[in-house]
């Protein structure tokens, strides 16, 4: 019998993680990024949630009103000096969703296609992602990253148990729980996920400064199933030394962006790269098949 030969992308394919859909072609976490990305063949859409004031969780990275990416509720621009007065922490979700985004280009993604949009609910992103991925002949996961800081505990977002609780009942709605990752740079945030919800992968992400491998859970005090380093973080003698140390960690560098950078990050095999190019990352590849 012969014995098929595999081609590196069959060797070690790493999933696509579309970052914020695909921010660097549709306007950041709206539903029209998120579709995009599964229709371009991401395994794993990423996106951010907040807390409007009425606890339902919203899709979107600041939890104020962004000024880069659209306008407040009577449909002014909005300066960035004033960004943070329009806290979605103590807005209801009705006037959340008045406030447009996605009416023109990002000036830092000049492929980027505005449409006039709005930010969605999780539990609406996790129907529509599940309709599209089956229509497409394939389940596509989640990676939700809770944007938390002690400083903005009752201020911009709730604690991290009540936020933690929040986010999982709509995953456990939607019937998304055993496909979706939880994201956090903040410990309290991933602590308070595996006391609740043991069965939940966690991801701490890193950004700044790469710890001393052995050290890097300390404050966490646990191996989660993921680490999400920021991508300059990383060389290959470091992925090599946290391969060695925690075996069966799950490596998933972000924002992976220009073409080299991505035959960079490929070159060190992780389990995943986030980026906001789904569509570069799928034909680098394609081309190596």
């Amino acid at each position: 019998m012969s014995i098929p030969i595999l081609t590196p992308r069959q060797l070690h394919q790493p999933e696509v993680h579309g970052h914020r859909g695909c921010r660097g072609l549709r306007p950041e976490n709206t539903m029209s990024a998120f579709l995009h990305a599964v229709a371009l063949g991401v395994e794993v859409i990423e996106l951010d949630v907040v807390i409007s004031q009425d606890h339902q969780v919203v899709v979107s990275h600041e939890p104020w009103l962004s000024a880069k990416l659209g306008r407040g509720p009577q449909g002014e621009l909005i300066e960035q000096i004033q960004e943070q007065r329009y806290n979605l922490y103590q807005l209801p979700y009705t006037v959340i969703r008045q406030c447009s985004v996605g009416e023109w280009s990002h000036a830092n993604f000049p492929e980027q296609q505005p449409e006039l949009t709005h930010r969605p609910l999780l539990r609406e992103v996790l129907h529509q992602v599940t309709i599209a991925s089956q229509q497409h002949g394939r389940a596509v996961g989640f990676s939700v990253e809770i944007k938390a800081w002690p400083m903005g505990d009752d201020i911009f977002h709730p604690r991290p148990a009540l936020f933690v609780d929040l986010v999982v009942a709509e995953l456990l709605a939607a019937d998304t729980l055993s496909r979706t990752t939880l994201l956090s740079f903040d410990t309290r945030v991933l602590q308070a996920a595996r006391r609740a919800y043991p069965s939940l992968a966690l991801c701490l992400l890193i950004e700044d400064y790469l710890p001393a491998i052995t050290t890097i859970f300390n404050d966490l005090g646990f191996e989660p199933e993921s680490l999400g380093p920021d991508f300059h973080l990383l060389s290959a003698s470091s992925v090599q030394h946290i391969r060695t140390t925690y075996p069966t960690l799950r490596l998933v560098p972000w924002t992976v962006n220009t073409p080299a950078e991505l035959t960079m990050a490929l070159g060190w095999q992780p389990d995943a790269i986030t980026t906001d190019y789904p569509d570069r990352l799928i034909a680098l590849l394609n081309k190596g098949e």
